[in-house]
């Protein structure tokens, strides 16, 4: 009990002072680095890294440096995390590809910093150490572990937005998505590279395909969205089934991570 209270709180004080930053001077860093670099996916790369510092120095208290990819999951296989994730998401890229016309005012840095950097700053902060590290390294369960940062998750979408109506669907999709990126990092053997490039390519495919100007998108693109979403699950479900693999999110941790000594 003592060691989940130490884990929580550090992670409570490193997260807050990571969501401070992001919330209040994200622009101005940003701003900053653009003037200084002239390339603004390179400035959001170092801000989202500046902006990170807290949580960095959150891992240190808790893990020795050698131990913090393993306990992000960073150390898994890159390449196995990208496939899964790759076909995982092909409904989403076939489905589109039939529905809407390909946007072709998309550049480069359009991509790199909506689709790449976006989905890896934002898997590693929110899965890999705030939802992660409380719910693999205390004895706090998967729900309790999962609501507080999908919240948080989901706030951080809502600049997207000043329509009340658009808001609400914004708040529950990103709710909802950090809930599944989080059930999928864990269920793929802690493979953060999984919900990273869920992310990334879902990401990727909205933006080719001009699916919606923010995170609620269109009736369309959220039908294809939710059939990418169902076809992640049971697929999942169906390959652990297959290999004889029991499902890492059960009643044993649900509530309290009783797998945990």
């Amino acid at each position: 009990m003592r060691q989940t209270l130490k884990i929580l709180l550090i992670i409570l004080v490193a997260f807050g002072l990571f969501y401070f930053l992001y919330d209040f001077h994200f622009k101005n860093i940003y701003d900053w680095f653009c003037n200084l670099i002239y390339i603004s996916s390179i400035g959001f790369f170092l801000t989202h890294i500046t902006i990170g510092i807290p949580l960095l120095l959150g891992l240190l208290f808790i893990h020795k440096p050698s131990g913090i990819p393993n306990s992000l999951g960073i150390n898994k296989g890159f390449g196995k995390g990208f496939l899964i994730a790759f076909i995982c998401t092909l409904p989403m890229l076939i489905g589109y590809s039939f529905v809407f016309k390909f946007n072709l005012n998309l550049s480069l840095n359009g991509i790199l910093i909506g689709a790449i950097l976006a989905a890896f700053f934002e898997e590693l902060y929110f899965r890999g150490v705030f939802f992660g590290q409380i719910f693999r390294f205390t004895k706090i369960g998967f729900i309790p572990s999962i609501i507080i940062g999908a919240i948080l998750f989901a706030f951080a979408h809502l600049w997207q937005s000043s329509d009340f109506s658009v808001l609400i669907g914004i708040f529950a999709t990103t709710f909802l998505g950090a809930i599944f990126f989080a059930w999928t990092y864990i269920e793929w053997d802690n493979n953060l590279w999984v919900p990273i490039g869920l992310h990334l390519f879902m990401n990727l495919h909205w933006m080719l395909f001009s699916a919606g100007d923010n995170a609620l998108g269109s009736i369309y693109a959220n039908v294809f969205r939710a059939i990418t979403i169902t076809f992640t699950i049971v697929g999942t479900i169906l390959y652990k089934k297959r290999n004889g693999i029991r499902l890492k999110i059960n009643k044993n941790n649900l509530w309290i991570n009783k797998n945990l000594p």
